[in-house]
């Protein structure tokens, strides 16, 4: 079943995902991310400390945006930082891991050991849910619900581990995405 889930959401044209995470080390914090899934995403994560970054991926190019709760807790002591609202344009190639940067493709790959669980509801659509347990990720258990009905899209994963917990929802599946990139007025010009 996760297996059909995974190739499903493979061949998704577009999507929308929604994660809450809790624990870690950096707080609370949201991500709601639009994404082709190909070549083009927005998305947007929020912390409960009021900090925010920003970014839009078109093709070879990432647009990004922290404010000033964010540059303050990565200390950055700029003046005028507070009212920063400008897009920061830079290519993707120098997106590091843990730069907090969104790769628009997303893999569904099915992992770890899966058992079926109980019947389920998500937004009013019956589910049924799979638990997955996987050996490298030691106390952490994830469960995926998968659409009981039509196509077997994953509407949602609970993610519980010793350092975090995430809710990740999936939506709009396959309604048209538009992402565009910032007026050339809203970008700082780093030169």
């Amino acid at each position: 079943m996760l297996r059909d889930a995974n190739s499903t959401m493979g061949r998704l044209r577009a999507v929308t995902i929604d994660t809450r995470t809790t624990g870690g080390a950096g707080g609370a914090s949201s991500t709601h991310l639009t994404t082709d899934p190909k070549h083009a995403c927005a998305a947007t994560t929020t912390w409960t400390s009021g900090a925010e970054f920003g970014q839009i991926r078109i093709g070879d190019t990432d647009d990004v945006r922290p404010n000033g709760a964010y540059l303050k807790a990565a200390g950055h002591t700029m003046r005028g930082a507070q009212r920063q609202s400008r897009w920061v344009k830079s290519p993707t190639s120098d997106a590091q891991p843990g730069d907090g940067l969104v790769e628009c493709t997303r893999e569904f790959a099915s992992f770890g050991e899966a058992q079926q669980g109980d019947p389920a509801e998500v937004d009013g659509s019956r589910a049924t849910q799979t638990l997955v347990t996987d050996a490298a990720d030691k106390g952490g258990t994830y469960t995926f619900f998968i659409a009981a009905e039509g196509k077997p899209y994953v509407l949602k994963v609970l993610y519980k581990g010793a350092a975090h917990q995430s809710t990740t929802s999936y939506s709009a599946f396959d309604k048209p995405v538009e992402v565009r990139a910032p007026a050339a007025a809203e970008v700082l010009d780093l030169g």
